[in-house]
């Protein structure tokens, strides 16, 4: 039997390098995780670094001297016993991994600016292949606001469509269950084997059994506060489109509609009361443009097909379409971006205008600052020194 690691064919039945042996398959997947679990290497630096080298092996061999060119000292790697021993810990968990740029990834989140490198999933991958619709909202929802959660979620899932949400108590919990029959997408913040909130368990091994659980963070990682906007952009990434069903005008939920919104994605939003601030935000969405919700219908309306272009990535990496990062830098690069750092975020365009370098040459700086734990990346293509 195959294990989570190293599997020549994904769950849509599509052949993994059929020419390579298991050996050499297993060998690349084991040295893609430790290039996705060493320090300083984030999602945009993993794709940087696959596209600059071609193989995990090669660009884990290069860290060292970048991260030296880069002024700072060398990351600790992760080393293969620590990664095998991660490899066990998901099988244990009857969960397998899915790698960016490898067939079985879902192709919508991997057009995506800053896709994880790497999912962790348990249940039936095929579901992600389906329209998704993301389903988010407050975590203190009315009981109303809970029935008409299910009530959409369920009549979605008849209509053939998929909906994906964060599994968190309220509106989350409201779509799995009016969609657990026919198709429902519970991405984690924490490690696959961790039940989260621990009122959930039950549903999110109900969601393991008969629908899709995704997880980016390693086995026996609790969630985090920094997790849940990690989890909330996977959600927008594998949808066409996200509905907003109560939320504050400072939550969560908002940040998905965000990233829905920066993805292409469409943006809806049920209204409510102007007296019930569980509705201030879903209102603000509509007053900037979200559409407007009430029923099915409107949701189905408002689907239209992602442009098949934009779940190519470029090259298939992450959806990054920069520069291939293949120029070397000179010190008098190194300075001239550096004195353009500083501690507030700066998008990386205006540093290629400002240092009139070119923008591989610029990447390349960022690349080498990165690995060496000295430059921070945002959201929206900005940087700043860490």
């Amino acid at each position: 039997m195959p294990g989570a690691i190293d599997e020549h064919v994904d769950g849509s039945g599509l052949p993994e390098q059929p020419a390579a042996s298991p050996g050499a398959v297993r060998d690349d997947r084991i040295a893609r995780l430790r290039l996705i679990r060493t320090p300083t290497v984030g999602p945009i630096t993993y794709a940087q670094l696959l596209l600059r080298f071609g193989t995990a092996a090669a660009a884990l061999e290069a860290i060292p001297d970048l991260a030296r060119r880069g002024g700072g000292k060398p990351p600790p790697i992760a080393s293969r016993a620590v990664v095998e021993a991660e490899v066990a810990a998901v099988e244990a968990a009857g969960a397998r991994y899915l790698f960016l740029g490898l067939p079985g990834y879902p192709a919508p989140l991997a057009a995506v600016a800053g896709a994880p490198p790497v999912l962790i999933v348990r249940g039936t991958r095929a579901l992600a292949d389906r329209p998704v619709v993301g389903m988010v909202g407050a975590r203190n929802a009315s009981a109303t606001a809970c029935r008409f959660a299910r009530g959409l979620a369920a009549e979605l899932g008849e209509r053939g469509i998929a909906v994906a949400s964060g599994l968190a108590r309220g509106i989350d919990t409201a779509a799995h269950q009016g969609s657990l029959d026919s198709g429902t997408i519970g991405v984690i913040a924490g490690g696959i084997d961790i039940a989260y909130p621990p009122e959930n368990a039950e549903l999110q091994a109900e969601i393991a059994a008969r629908g899709l659980l995704i997880a980016e963070q390693p086995p026996g990682i609790e969630p985090r506060a920094r997790h849940f906007p990690y989890r909330n952009r996977i959600i927008a990434g594998l949808a066409q489109a996200v509905v907003v069903i109560e939320a504050a005008p400072r939550s969560g939920s908002l940040i998905t509609a965000r990233y829905a919104g920066d993805y292409g994605r469409e943006v809806l939003a049920v209204p409510g009361s102007p007296l019930d601030q569980r509705a201030q935000g879903c209102n603000q969405l509509i007053r900037d443009g979200a559409t407007l919700v009430q029923n099915a219908d409107d949701v189905i309306e408002a689907l239209r097909p992602i442009d098949p272009r934009a779940t190519l990535g470029e090259p298939g990496i992450g959806g990054y379409g920069g520069p291939r990062v293949v120029a070397d830098a000179q010190d008098a690069d190194r300075r001239a971006v550096g004195d353009l750092l500083g501690p507030s975020p700066v998008p990386v365009d205006e540093i290629v205008r400002l240092s009139g370098r070119a923008p591989a040459i610029v990447q390349t700086v960022l690349l080498e600052l990165e690995l060496a734990g000295r430059l921070e990346r945002h959201a929206g293509g900005q940087v700043s020194l860490a």
